[in-house]
């Protein structure tokens, strides 16, 4: 009660009727400690974002036009399974519920979801990446499109390791893009689990599993960066078509591609 003053206290109690004022009764110090908020705090999410331009600048800078972050606006993601996996098609990231949790070691645990027993449809989209300076500009990446689902997420902030563990499952289902300063282009990228079979597809084997852990670390020469680490992420992954000079020079499959005890430090210079 330190916070309130004498006068604004004064006018609460006023405002309460006597009826009410019958039923209040003080509490000790150990009846107040066993109030707690167990039920965490809940999110429903639906949004969509749209960027006309973001510019990073060094000495010269790094441009990405016409940025946009929503839904997938399909019905029809990984055709060979003839389910409807994402609902309603539209063009907004929804069906989305995020539950944050402060455990009793003090961790942080935010987990995301499907409101609805689903995966949530994503799409990423952005016209040109183009590296400008006084030299000119060159544009880098184009016409980038991605559609994936997201099966679920889970981020924890662990106080007894200070580091944040992010925890997810992914399913690409077609990602496009140009590179135009190679003549080149990706079109028809797929990723899914490394067990997800096209003769036998099973909708929870279609995502890989994505694991990080964010902290902060030394680098080689001993100054506190930021960490990102990553154990292991198995998947498999095909290209319908690689274009060179815009055509194409046939498809590509990476069967049980495997990354691991991969360790980055981040840092500027």
């Amino acid at each position: 009660m330190k916070g309130l003053k004498p006068t604004l206290l004064a006018l609460c109690v006023a405002g309460v009727p006597p009826a009410a004022m019958a039923e209040i009764h003080s509490l000790d110090d150990s009846a107040m400690g066993m109030i707690t908020g167990q039920a965490g705090v809940t999110i429903e999410l639906e949004t969509k974002l749209n960027i006309d331009r973001f510019i990073y600048t060094d000495e010269g800078s790094l441009e990405v036009n016409n940025i946009f972050v929503g839904g997938a606006n399909r019905t029809d993601m990984f055709s060979e399974m003839n389910l409807n996996l994402n609902g309603q098609a539209n063009d907004r990231l929804d069906n989305i519920r995020i539950n944050i949790d402060i455990a009793r070691d003090g961790d942080a645990i935010i987990n995301l979801l499907p409101i609805t027993f689903n995966a949530v449809d994503f799409r990423m989209s952005t016209g040109a990446w183009n590296l400008t300076g006084t030299g000119g500009s060159t544009t880098i990446l184009d016409n980038f499109n991605m559609d994936m689902l997201i099966g679920s997420g889970t981020i924890r902030i662990d106080t007894a390791t200070d580091k944040l563990n992010l925890l997810t499952d992914i399913a690409i289902d077609d990602m496009d893009f140009d590179v135009p300063f190679l003549a080149m282009g990706i079109r028809d990228l797929e990723l899914t689990g490394a067990d997800y079979d096209l003769s036998a597809p099973q909708p929870l084997r279609v995502f890989a599993n994505v694991e990080l852990d964010i902290y902060k670390a030394a680098n080689a020469a001993g100054t506190e960066v930021l960490a990102v680490d990553m154990e292991t992420f198995e998947a498999d992954m095909r290209i319908g078509g690689v274009l060179i000079g815009g055509t194409s020079i046939g498809s590509v499959a990476l069967d049980n591609l495997a990354i691991s005890n991969t360790a980055m430090r981040i840092y500027g210079h």
